[in-house]
């Protein structure tokens, strides 16, 4: 019998999602609710979840064993964002500002802001600076519950800081709680340096990939007008697989450009975004096993169409949700508030946002059977709500009150919206 080394006991309610792997066409949405509930944690990993008298016969807490009282409150897993360009410098407040009277997303792109502006101030800052910046991110993101994460790269759109910034990840990932999932995001936009889109491809694939490869897990391309098309995209794709990498398109964000028959062909991990995804394209990605990653706060943040949510779900897409975290156009931390808007603009239930955000999610960084969900085996990424209805996660917007916060089987101490207070891990 292991040795219990936490117990959060006497829950009202612990919730998950049910079953194995991604969750998608009528089991979406459907939970494994123990009420009342303890968890039973040994090391990093839950040992039990179950009727309070079933885990303590079980696995009875020994001296040295933390406790964590549950009573009038709900436990849930610890949230997975997979989706998230947290690495970056500088702010883009004053394109905001432009948008609020008017401008276009597009049309600052086009003029030399966007994505640009965010490279030129990236590539100015040090890799300690970087860092830094990462890490008061990933400080929000863990205030509202997020303990996974996947970060990219794209504000490089050169050697030296592209790797410049898989480096600062890895380093924010060995110093702070969340943890972390590099993708390679070399194919943001066209850079100002190259004159077309294919030249700059053939720079990246010649000069970048080799070594990005080694700092990343996962691959990147955003496939829209006034940045790749298909012909560029798949010719960097499939250069990415060749390394090992794990592929995900942006795509379908402001027109259809072939972007979810590229990625069912290259068998992607994900296509991200599908704002402007009709019917023919929402059925193709709901036939095959590419998850469709949807991004409601950016929608929100430009003004855009919703993606066709029920028509995904109702067709048995995977369908997971991620906040698109990013100082441009989705300048959004939270993943409770993308929850909120996936239940009042996509139209999914609460359980349904619930199992977007945790083990679909989790599905998309290639975690299944490790976190996003609380089960025997799992690790121990855990959220205690300081309500005994678990549904206060999506419900209350902007609200994020948690009792706890526990990674990876350790209680972790937050002061209120200050990044500052991440426990150590150095």
């Amino acid at each position: 019998m292991s040795e219990i080394t936490l117990l959060i006991h006497d829950l009202d309610a612990g919730v998950s999602p049910a079953g194995n792997g991604p969750q998608r066409g009528r089991e979406f949405g459907r939970l494994e609710i123990h009420s009342p509930a303890s968890i039973a944690i040994s090391g990093g990993r839950i040992t039990a979840v179950g009727p309070p008298e079933e885990v303590l016969r079980d696995f009875p807490p020994g001296s040295d064993c933390e406790t964590v009282d549950g009573r009038g409150r709900a436990a849930v897993p610890g949230l997975v964002d997979c989706h998230t360009h947290a690495a970056f410098l500088g702010d883009r407040a004053g394109e905001f500002e432009l948008r609020s009277q008017g401008a276009s997303y597009e049309e600052i792109h086009a003029s030399g802001g966007g994505i640009l502006s965010t490279v030129e101030a990236t590539r100015r800052g040090s890799e300690g600076d970087l860092k830094s910046a990462l890490v008061k991110h990933l400080g929000w993101m863990l205030h509202h519950g997020t303990m996974t994460a996947e970060v990219k790269s794209g504000y490089g759109l050169d050697l030296e800081t592209e790797l410049k910034m898989l480096r600062a990840i890895h380093a924010a990932n060995d110093s702070q709680p969340v943890d972390l999932h590099p993708t390679f995001l070399g194919a943001h936009t066209l850079p100002p340096e190259f004159g077309s889109a294919e030249e700059y491809v053939e720079f990246v694939i010649r000069d970048v990939l080799s070594r990005a490869a080694h700092l990343a897990e996962a691959a990147d391309v955003f496939l829209e007008r006034g940045s790749l098309e298909v012909g560029e995209s798949r010719r960097y794709l499939e250069a990415c697989r060749e390394y090992g990498l794990a592929l995900r398109l942006h795509a379908d964000q402001f027109s259809e450009r072939g972007g979810i028959p590229l990625a069912v062909e290259l068998g992607a991990r994900s296509v991200d975004h599908l704002e402007a995804t009709g019917e023919q394209g929402a059925r193709l990605l709901a036939r095959s096993n590419v998850a469709a990653v949807l991004l409601p706060a950016c929608g929100l943040f430009l003004g855009l169409p919703n993606p066709p949510a029920r028509t995904l779900i109702e067709e048995g897409a995977i369908v997971a949700l991620a906040t698109d975290f990013n100082p441009g156009s989705s300048f959004c931390s939270s993943l409770p508030i993308a929850m909120n808007l996936g239940c009042t603009r996509l139209g999914l239930s609460p359980a349904q946002a619930l199992c977007a955000a945790t083990a679909n999610a989790a599905h998309v960084l290639g975690l299944d059977g490790e976190t996003g969900r609380l089960a025997p085996g799992y690790r121990a990424d855990i959220l205690i709500l300081e309500d005994p209805d678990w549904r206060y996660l999506a419900y209350h917007l902007g609200g994020d009150h948690f009792a706890a916060r526990i990674k990876s089987g350790q209680v972790l101490e937050l002061l209120v919206g200050n990044g500052r207070d991440l426990p150590s891990l150095e």
